[in-house]
């Protein structure tokens, strides 16, 4: 089964996903933050999702961003309308600076790398991405 990590934003989202193996994180899209739940309610009705993973916003002392109030209410409405998926919380401090880092690695152009949609479709990657390499270690 597959994994989705969200890079939740205020605008626009980041979606990641594993292979059905769980062995990489792929870059899915980046949809409308007012159209997430609806995109993530249909992706997890055509695709065997196991758990979802959700990028969570600290500053440098630890504390939630301000984005957590906006992120919170959108987890609790995933828990009410898929009370069996797991939804979890991953750090997701510095991934949109290691997204810019990957994209300069990767010979991006400048205007491409000023593509926030796509910095934050490889900022959910990253998420996901350490997630997983978190749990190996736990292992």
């Amino acid at each position: 089964m597959r994994v989705l990590a969200i890079d939740y934003g205020k605008k626009r989202t980041g979606i990641a996903v594993t292979d059905p193996l769980q062995i990489i994180a792929n870059g899915l899209c980046t949809v409308p933050t007012t159209e997430l739940e609806a995109f993530v309610l249909d992706y997890v009705s055509r695709e065997p999702v196991e758990r979802i993973v959700v990028g969570y916003p600290r500053q440098m002392n630890g504390e939630d961003s301000e984005n957590m109030r906006r992120i919170t209410p959108f987890v609790n409405r995933l828990h009410k309308l898929l009370p069996a998926m797991e939804v979890e919380f991953f750090d997701e401090r510095f991934t949109s600076v290691l997204a810019h880092r990957a994209m300069l690695d990767g010979g991006l152009g400048r205007k491409a790398r000023q593509d926030k949609a796509l910095v934050d479709e490889i900022s959910a990657t990253i998420i996901l991405q350490g997630w997983m390499e978190a749990r190996k270690t736990k292992n």
